[in-house]
């Protein structure tokens, strides 16, 4: 595990339980989703903090410095199921993740109606 990815888990350990507070959950769900998934090799459960965007039933995730992060290749190169806690609420959907020819990453969630 690199330096940065030990910053990470421990970053996202104080994260986590901060969502799950009610008030706190309706001002950080602005910005901040927890995203939870089976990881396609180790075949645990795996829940994580990440910045999104929503427009409609699709939701966008930047994943920043991908080179140094493994968790959005459970999404690529074919889509997986995963569930989306947004302010509290819950969402099932379908997540891929899309590399750019420039190197970025983005996971995008389509929502189940």
């Amino acid at each position: 595990m690199t330096a940065f990815q030990t910053v990470a888990n421990a970053a996202n350990q104080v994260v986590r339980p901060l969502m799950r507070v009610p008030v706190l959950s309706a001002v950080l769900g602005r910005g901040l989703a927890t995203i939870t998934y089976t990881g396609r090799r180790s075949g645990r459960t795996i829940s994580l903090p990440v910045s999104y965007r929503r427009s409609g039933d699709t939701v966008t995730v930047m994943v920043a410095a991908p080179s140094q992060k493994a968790w959005w290749r459970n999404f690529h190169p074919d889509p997986a199921p995963v569930t989306v806690d947004i302010a509290g609420d819950q969402h099932r959907g379908s997540a891929q993740a899309v590399v750019s020819d420039k190197g970025g990453v983005r996971v995008v969630i389509t929502l189940d109606s």
